[in-house]
């Protein structure tokens, strides 16, 4: 199937993939898929993708390949596990591309390249921006790899995300995705305990929220989370489960460097708590649930407390 440039594999059905497809077959791509689920293989289907029936199938079908998995774990196992794609000939023979969209551990990532590299060319853009914004193109690329071969890719990248940008060798693409994450996440933390906060003073939470959109307090993530933590609408364009991984990640790290992150501790202690409250799967402004639920004695005149219901 590969006798274009304008085929491309894709290994990964979410939220991102399903994102990535719209903007490839916008562009004129034709996009050759692949996830474990039936029903993302169909949904997939749906847009326009050609499904595929393995890992495998889509590296003999594609040179190029686009990662748009979960975790580390994840793309290792497509790359260069049994079945993945170093298991399979590459349809042509033009070395192989293997572009990876996950937010990951930035070491790994780095191994994993160093160990394949001989036998595909690889290069890391990990996204910041929810699924909707990806589908805009609004997404931002962090891009990580050797010149040469960002070079031979970067027409496919301009269409994944127009808005990117090279921040070093494979490993710079990760660590700056967890960077930017942790900015990001403890944002939506504290426009959650905001809302909260002016909602028990009796405030109205939609006028509320368009003053702080235009107070000095502004960030973009008021403009994407906002309304639905305001609304409580939870259907997902990022989950919480995605935002915890990532999270704990940051964590890893940050005590590898000997770095406390105090604020981090408390946004994966309300990312925790959102999981046990079956909200896993929710979108990442069901954080605002996690603040909902936290309570403190009543303070009233002289001092005085009562217990909070």
């Amino acid at each position: 199937m590969d006798n274009s440039e304008k085929t491309v594999g894709l290994l990964g059905l979410g939220l991102v993939g399903k994102a990535v497809t719209h903007r490839l077959i916008d562009a004129g791509f034709t996009v050759v898929g692949y996830a474990p689920s039936l029903a993302s293989r169909e949904a997939f289907r749906d847009l326009g993708g050609c499904p595929a029936g393995s890992v495998a199938e889509v590296g003999r079908l594609c040179r190029r390949v686009v990662l748009a998995v979960f975790n580390t774990d994840q793309v290792e196992n497509v790359v260069e596990g049994e079945g993945g794609l170093l298991s399979a000939a590459p349809p042509s023979e033009a070395p192989r591309m293997v572009i990876n969209l996950s937010t990951c551990e930035p070491e790994r990532i780095i191994a994993l390249h160093a160990r394949t590299r001989e036998r595909t060319s690889f290069v890391e853009m990990p996204i910041s921006g929810t699924a909707v914004q990806i589908a805009k193109g609004d997404g931002v690329g962090l891009v990580g790899g050797e010149p040469d071969a960002i070079e031979s890719v970067d027409s496919l990248l301009s269409v994944i995300c127009p808005r990117r940008y090279t921040v070093g060798a494979i490993g710079a693409g990760a660590k700056a995705k967890l960077a930017v994450n942790l900015i990001l996440g403890l944002n939506r933390a504290a426009i959650a305990e905001g809302i909260t906060f002016a909602e028990k003073l009796g405030l109205n939470t939609h006028a509320f929220l368009e003053v702080a959109r235009n107070s000095a307090a502004y960030s973009q993530a008021m403009d994407v989370k906002g309304k639905k933590m305001v609304e409580r609408d939870y259907v997902a364009s990022s989950k919480v489960v995605q935002s915890l991984k990532d999270f704990t990640i940051i964590r890893k790290y940050a005590r590898e460097a000997g770095q406390a992150l105090p604020f981090a501790e408390v946004y994966i202690e309300m990312m925790q708590g959102c999981v046990q409250a079956g909200e896993g799967d929710w979108d990442t402004a069901a954080i605002i649930e996690s603040v909902r639920r936290q309570t403190s004695p009543r303070t009233v005149e002289h001092g005085a407390s009562v217990k909070a219901n």
